[in-house]
């Protein structure tokens, strides 16, 4: 995948949502809201683990072009979509994840051509 304006626009979405993710995991490992500390610090790993392996698959697999990371970040507006319908936190009022949900779904369509253009003679389609 070239360094196009969409391409570019796109993982850095993408890295914003990662970001936003692994901030908050950081932020409720580090100060719990009351009640099951432990549960919500676990929690919390796992959600900054999300973040981090996300933004990662962003920065590298999905700027180079590989398909399965288009695929897999798919993850994200599908995530943030389930916590906006089912009202889930963190927040309560919601417009975080309809960023979430459109950063996402923006860094995912602006490069879908480049994903799925037909290989140049000579060259093998990416995976």
């Amino acid at each position: 995948m070239n360094g196009g304006s969409p391409t570019r626009i796109s993982w850095i979405a993408l890295a914003v949502v990662s970001a936003g993710i692994l901030a908050f995991g950081i932020v409720v490992a580090i100060a719990p809201p009351a009640g099951d500390a432990l549960l919500y610090r676990t929690d919390a790993l796992a959600t900054a683990g999300l973040g981090l392996f996300g933004g990662l698959i962003a920065a590298f697999p999905f700027r180079a072009g590989e398909r399965w990371a288009w695929f897999a970040l798919w993850f994200y507006p599908v995530f943030w979509l389930a916590h906006l319908v089912f009202r889930l936190p963190p927040g309560t009022d919601h417009v975080h994840q309809v960023v979430f949900v459109v950063l996402s779904l923006a860094g995912l369509l602006l490069p879908v051509r480049s994903f799925f253009r037909a290989p140049v003679e000579g060259q093998h389609a990416r995976r």
